[in-house]
């Protein structure tokens, strides 16, 4: 029975450190492309502030400026773009971007209002379908790979519903990466655009436009989109590495306090066995005498 038990905690310690193998492996794996993530996140960033400073010159120069993408629409339904991840194994980070998603959508519903959502990430797919929510589009392992042409292409489809009046008002939610511990959700009004006002600090200079300051800012607008959402991709894609990173961390550290554990309570019951042993022999021998 004391060998069927050693045996039994032997097979245990060795399931365990197979598991941490893994989860080390991933650690590495999620900090490699958490690197990555950030470098490509440092290198788009320019791309959307240089359009946001053109789009506030432009509004700012024009006293009378008049856009359909700063007016509110009052027919059409409310677009969510959820973007989560591809994989589990991340904590609570899907979970987190989810509740903020669901919360909306009550919002939206309690109001009457009809809602449509752009998934993006496998496990937001995976979420959408199982609701009764109307999926306009679904975009799966793009967040590690994700180029200007791909944002531009689902600009582009968004802005074109847009302008037909099919979608009122656009908004996203996605994970922001703050630092390698912490991750937040965030939901963000993307259209109609607000907070333009106001140009730069220190510009003056005026800039005539052709064929107008309305065409000109209406063009940008796809652009200003695909910036949004390749940065958000990209940040999203960055804090899902880290939160996998963080979760596997600690699942490692988990299982090393385990093996230590089962090490214990092994070699207790190995000595136990032996002991066992010992004071069987020596029982024969006394009866024997």
């Amino acid at each position: 029975m004391a060998t069927a038990n050693l045996k039994e905690i032997k097979r245990r310690i060795k399931s365990v450190e197979s598991t941490m193998q893994i989860t080390k492996a991933m650690e590495l794996v999620a900090s490699s492309k958490l690197r990555r993530a950030k470098e490509k996140a440092e290198r788009a960033e320019p791309f959307f502030n240089l359009l946001y400073e053109m789009m506030c010159r432009i509004v700012a120069e024009s006293g009378d400026f008049q856009s359909t993408f700063m007016q509110q629409h009052t027919s059409g339904a409310t677009l969510l773009i959820v973007i989560a991840g591809d994989r589990g194994l991340a904590g609570g980070f899907n979970a987190n971007v989810f509740r903020q998603a669901q919360i909306r959508l009550d919002e939206l519903q309690a109001a009457g209002k009809e809602a449509v959502v752009i998934a993006i990430g496998r496990k937001a797919v995976e979420f959408f379908q199982r609701r009764s929510v109307r999926l306009l589009a679904e975009f799966e392992n793009i967040g590690e790979d994700i180029t200007v042409y791909k944002a531009m292409d689902i600009a582009d489809r968004i802005v074109a519903l847009y302008q037909k009046g099919d979608i009122r008002a656009v908004e996203l939610i996605f994970t922001s990466y703050v630092s390698p511990l912490v991750q937040e959700a965030h939901h963000m009004h993307v259209m109609p655009v607000e907070h333009l006002e106001h140009a730069p600090a220190g510009y003056h200079a005026l800039t005539t436009y052709e064929p107008s300051p309305e065409a000109v800012f209406d063009a940008l607008i796809p652009k200003y989109l695909a910036g949004i959402l390749l940065c958000s991709v990209i940040e999203s894609f960055a804090a899902e590495q880290a939160a996998r990173r963080l979760a596997m961390e600690n699942a490692t550290d988990n299982a090393t306090e385990m093996i230590s554990d089962l090490s214990l309570v092994y070699n207790r019951a190995r000595q136990s066995a032996i002991t066992q042993e010992i004071t069987e022999i020596v029982s024969g021998a006394n009866a024997q005498s």
